[in-house]
Parts: structure tokens; sequence; C-alpha cells
């Protein structure tokens, strides 16, 4: 059941987004000008929305693994903060997307909207830069105690790394203001947790990968 809190809670906001989102045209011109033009498939915008949201879907199923390998009291809930605000911000994003009635899934490979898309090989299920391989995911679920969290931990420092890189693309490329700023919200606490996590592993005699 652990696992699927995630999903619940990304599902609830996806709901939310999609029923109350609409409002979010008048908010941002106040309500005098012309709405914004919805955003293309191939915008950064919708481009951004897919592809953090596959990226955030790995998190919350690395923290929840994590969750159930150690009894580390600052790991879990870590652990469990980075799955529920990832979850939550996985269904805005997906909500967005659902309310500009675009596809969650592109032909175009992964940060193509970034300039990048020959640069994400999607070698053994890493799609993006930052992502863990299926192989790196498998070996997670084997460990426990402190190699659990040590390999958690560095896992998602580069998981981060990752996302803030692409959140700072939607930054500069996005045109839906609450979306820009949802990207620069993610940026700030990213790098924040990856201080934190840099002193966690520091306690546990490790490094950043």
């Amino acid at each position: 059941m652990r696992r699927h809190a995630g999903w619940i809670a990304g599902t609830a906001a996806a709901a939310l987004v999609a029923a109350g989102a609409i409002t979010y045209a008048v908010a941002e011109d106040g309500g005098g000008s012309p709405a914004p033009v919805t955003p293309t498939a191939g915008s950064a915008d919708a481009g951004f929305a897919r592809d953090m949201a596959v990226h955030h879907q790995q998190a919350v199923e690395m923290s929840w693994i994590v969750r159930d390998r150690t009894r580390n009291a600052d790991v879990r809930r870590l652990a469990y903060d980075i799955a529920q605000t990832q979850a939550n911000q996985r269904g805005m994003l997906l909500g967005w997307l659902d309310l500009w009635e675009l596809p969650k899934v592109s032909a175009d490979p992964p940060m193509t909207w970034m300039g990048m898309g020959g640069m994400a090989s999607g070698k053994d299920g890493a799609l993006m830069p930052g992502m863990a391989t299926n192989t790196e995911m498998k070996k997670l679920g084997t460990l426990s105690g402190r190699q659990a969290e040590v390999f958690y931990l560095q896992l998602m420092t580069d998981h981060h790394k990752g996302g803030i890189h692409m959140a700072e693309g939607c930054v500069a490329k996005c045109t839906v203001g609450v979306e820009k700023r949802l990207a620069q919200g993610m940026v700030d606490a990213q790098q924040s947790e990856i201080q934190l996590m840099a002193g966690m592993l520091k306690e546990r005699g490790a490094k950043p990968r």
C-alpha cells in the first residue's frame, strides 16, 4: 500500500488541476487581456510536462523502495517527502496536459524540446539525464540498512541534478507562467535537497557519485 500512496496523491492532484486550473488563464493576465494561447504538442510547456512527469515517476518509485529497505528515520522522512512532493507535482503536470488536450506521450525522444533529444539514449531504462537504470533500480531493491541508504542518496542526488537541468530549461523556454513558477520551485527545492543529501552521505562515510 505504501508504494501506491504516491500515485493516489498524484491522481488526486491531477483531478484538481483538470477541474480548476482553467482559471489560471484569467489569473495570468489579470482578467483584462485575452487568455494565453494554449501550448502545442511540440512546445516547451508540453514537453516539460511530459518529460518531468516521467522523471518524477521514477523518483517516487525509488523513494518508496528505500522506505521499505531501511529503518533510519531521517532517510525515511526524506524519502516520504520526495515521494509526496513529486507525486503531487506529477499530478499537476499531467493535469495541465489534460487541460490543454495534449497527449501524455510523444514520438519525439525525451528532451527534444530542450534541443537534447539525441542525448537521451534510454540505455537500460535511463530515459533522461539523472535517471537510474533498470539495473540500478533492481539493485536498490536488494540492499538494506546503510547500503540502501547510501545508494538511494547517491541515485537521488544524480536524479535531482538531471531534474534541475530540465526545470531550468522550462524556466527559460516555457511560456505558461504557472508552469514556469512550478519549474523554478523545483530548482530551488531540489538544490536544497542535494545539499541535505550531501550531508547525509558524509555522515555515512560516503560521497555523491
